[in-house]
């Protein structure tokens, strides 16, 4: 009588398992159909009105949205980058725009992101825009971020944000999304493939 209640409840548990694995299936696939959409970037930038459409054909963007403020996420994803930009040849370089779009308009002013995204080279670009442009943006590209107010600290609020990057196209078409990692194989890869090296 024990060992069928057992075999019973096994049963039972590879059922739920089975319909478990089933719905996460699902799940799975629903979120890849309804992830991010990308589409057109046009900002303020730190080197005029940016465009994705500026983009010559052979060129992608590595879209990252952050602010200067952030403590650790943000710098260490510029960083990454601009260690990848470094291993790249000359060609690879110019095929390649690095884009900070800051979520923190109160505080990034165009002259705050010029002077933060030198740090990093020559070659970044930063932008950002107004608060509905930036939730319209941060919608297509599946960007979950809000304000946190931090009374107690001289910033007085940081902002949680997604991480990712993003290897799109002149026409803002998501290439490649590369989760946060604080080392740089994960994105010198996606671009060795994009670049076709």
């Amino acid at each position: 009588m024990k060992r069928q209640r057992i075999w019973g409840a096994v049963g039972a548990l590879v059922v739920l398992v089975a319909v478990g694995g089933l719905f996460g299936y699902q799940q799975l696939r629903q979120a890849g159909s309804d992830g991010p959409q990308g589409g057109p970037v046009e900002l303020p930038s730190t080197q005029g009105e940016f465009s994705l459409s500026q983009l010559e054909d052979d060129q992608l963007a590595v879209l990252f949205f952050g602010y200067t403020h952030c403590p650790d996420v943000c710098p260490m994803s510029m960083a990454v980058m601009r260690q990848v930009m470094q291993g790249l040849d000359e060609e690879q370089r110019r095929r390649v725009v690095p884009l900070l779009v800051s979520l923190d308009p109160e505080r990034d002013t165009l002259v705050r992101l010029a002077e933060y995204v030198g740090y990093f080279g020559d070659n970044f670009i930063g932008a950002t825009g107004s608060q509905a442009q930036l939730e319209e943006l941060a919608a297509r590209y599946g960007i979950i971020w809000r304000r946190v107010e931090t009374p107690d600290s001289a910033m007085e609020y940081t902002i949680d944000h997604s991480s990712s990057l993003y290897l799109v196209d002149r026409d803002g078409t998501i290439l490649q999304r590369v989760l946060y990692s604080p080392t740089p194989h994960a994105l010198r890869a996606a671009l060795e493939q994009e670049l076709g090296g």
